[in-house]
């Protein structure tokens, strides 16, 4: 069978609590020693590279803000939301149905609104070009959209700097060793809305099967869930909304810093419901000319590492544009068709 044949997906069984772990930062964010959690966090990354973390400092308030927010934009009129379409060079913004397309599959069944590190028009790397740079974009007359916006990003990016700081140890660096390279990281939140959908193809699914491309992504899912993922056995379960969590996976550079000893597991989004999914990721991406290699922990003793050296930056722009592309509104409507 053609590895892009259309068939049907079932839906998967839940997640076990080992295959799901749920990691407590409460202890280490209050003074407790980091060496328990970041065992925890080992096993989680050699076994699924998939956990929760509850205690993690991000408000509640913030996340409800957010999927109020969120919900409030997505119900305006598609037109008005056109407005705010994203523009091709900072990619920030509305993003409609039709853009994201996967290869081999039909474009995703979603629609998201766009932001990332704010960055000012004077900034030298935003005058100098360097893509995915830049100031965000917000609706002049929705103010409530980058308050709760940028409340919960700025929260998420305080959480993935303490999750930094645990990878490193695990990778046996110092606490700091990742900080060095999140000066100016390329952390993007992507305020994600799925509409119901009425059949489940491997081709055609809120989101396609796909791994994250960079360091670590960390998910607020609303209760009716939706996310899949593949466990190292070619199964696939279903990870269940986990009250008072948030969902962190690994990205594609992780195999490279730890020679495939953890690894970025594909996953999907599937809306089976019939109701209105939402769904908030930050994406927390190191800062763009970010060597990349193998670290000493991971290094083969008969032979170079599985990867080569890469650069964080010019690897995530490669893999943007291989599945992102700025369509007309002609070509919207008819990938939408």
């Amino acid at each position: 069978m053609s590895p892009h044949a259309e068939h049907q997906v079932a839906a998967p069984r839940r997640a076990s609590p080992e295959e799901m772990p749920v990691l407590d930062l409460g202890p280490w964010l209050a003074g407790g020693p980091i060496e328990p959690l970041v065992e925890q966090f080992k096993s989680a990354c050699t076994n699924t590279g998939f956990f929760y973390v509850r205690n993690h400092g991000v408000p509640q308030r913030a996340i409800d803000r957010a999927f109020d927010a969120t919900r409030r934009y997505m119900s305006l009129p598609m037109e008005e939301r056109l407005r705010d379409r994203i523009d091709e060079r900072f990619r920030r913004g509305f993003m409609p149905i039709g853009v994201t397309q996967h290869p081999g599959h039909k474009p995703d069944l979603k629609e998201s609104y766009e932001i990332g590190l704010d960055l000012p028009l004077t900034d030298v790397d935003v005058s100098a070009g360097r893509p995915l740079h830049g100031p965000n974009r917000w609706p002049a007359d929705k103010p409530w959209l980058e308050y709760a916006a940028m409340d919960y990003f700025n929260a998420t990016i305080a959480l993935g700097r303490n999750l930094l700081r645990v990878f490193a140890v695990a990778v046996g660096q110092e606490e700091e060793f990742f900080l060095q390279y999140a000066r100016k990281p390329m952390v993007q939140a992507r305020l994600f809305h799925y509409p119901p959908q009425q059949s489940f193809t491997n081709l055609e699914l809120g989101a396609a099967a796909h791994t994250d491309y960079g360091m670590l992504t960390i998910l607020s899912q609303d209760p009716i869930g939706g996310l899949e993922l593949c466990l190292r056995s070619g199964e696939w379960v279903a990870a269940p909304y986990v009250e008072g969590t948030l969902v962190i996976n690994l990205g594609d550079l992780v195999k490279v810093w730890t020679n495939e000893t953890y690894v970025s597991n594909p996953h999907r989004v599937a809306n089976r419901t019939g109701r209105e999914r939402y769904s908030i990721p930050t994406f927390f991406n190191l800062d763009y000319d970010t060597p990349v290699a193998c670290l000493p922990e991971f290094m083969p003793a008969d032979g170079p590492p599985r990867h080569a050296p890469i650069s964080s930056g010019a690897y995530l722009v490669q893999r943007f544009a291989s599945v992102q592309k700025y369509k007309t509104p002609a070509e919207l409507a008819a990938a939408q068709a």
